[in-house]
């Protein structure tokens, strides 16, 4: 499917597709906890950006990614964007942070595919992973060598994102989410 069908598509759409190089594919939902923590992060990083340069969007807002290969969109649970694209896009082809909260169902896609294709946006300068079940991140930092993998566990860990002047607590991140354990 060409990449104009598919965006006046997706406006149309009950459900959210995700577009790897012309091929549409549903997305699942996402359960009660997925959705807090989602929602928890993109209401700190809100309120942490509010006033500056650059902004959160939330699980609705596409992230454009254009590779060798083709072109694909992504919606990623929240992302943070200096330069957004226009008002009337429905994706954005700069974002500076993107969140994903990790699922059984898409753990796979979030640690391999999605993090390659994120990986070759210019502008991309930190890819967060978050665990569903537990106090748990993995994130990806754009250095001089490429992506360095930090890991923070527990809720006392900080997450920093001085990239936009931010940080995630875990202990915000995971308000009202039933942790299974360490």
């Amino acid at each position: 499917m060409p990449v104009d069908e598919y965006l006046v598509g997706e406006s149309r759409a009950e459900r959210k597709h995700e577009y790897i190089d012309g091929v549409v594919y549903a997305m699942v939902g996402a359960t009660n906890d997925h959705n807090r923590i989602a929602t928890n992060v993109t209401g700190l990083l809100h309120a942490q950006l509010r006033g500056g340069r650059c902004e959160v969007f939330n699980a609705d807002a596409k992230v454009r990614v254009r590779l060798p290969s083709g072109t694909r969109f992504y919606y990623p649970d929240a992302s943070v964007v200096c330069r957004p694209n226009l008002p009337g896009d429905s994706f954005n082809d700069a974002p500076v942070v993107i969140v994903e909260v990790l699922s059984e169902s898409t753990r796979r896609i979030d640690e391999h595919e999605k993090r390659d294709a994120y990986a070759a946006i210019d502008s991309l300068l930190a890819y967060v992973l978050l665990e569903q079940d537990a106090a748990g991140a993995v994130v990806y930092r754009r250095g001089d060598a490429g992506f360095a993998r930090e890991v923070f566990l527990g809720l006392d860990a900080i997450i920093p994102l001085a990239e936009v002047g931010c940080e995630l607590r875990l202990a915000d991140v995971y308000a009202n989410v039933a942790l299974a354990g360490p």
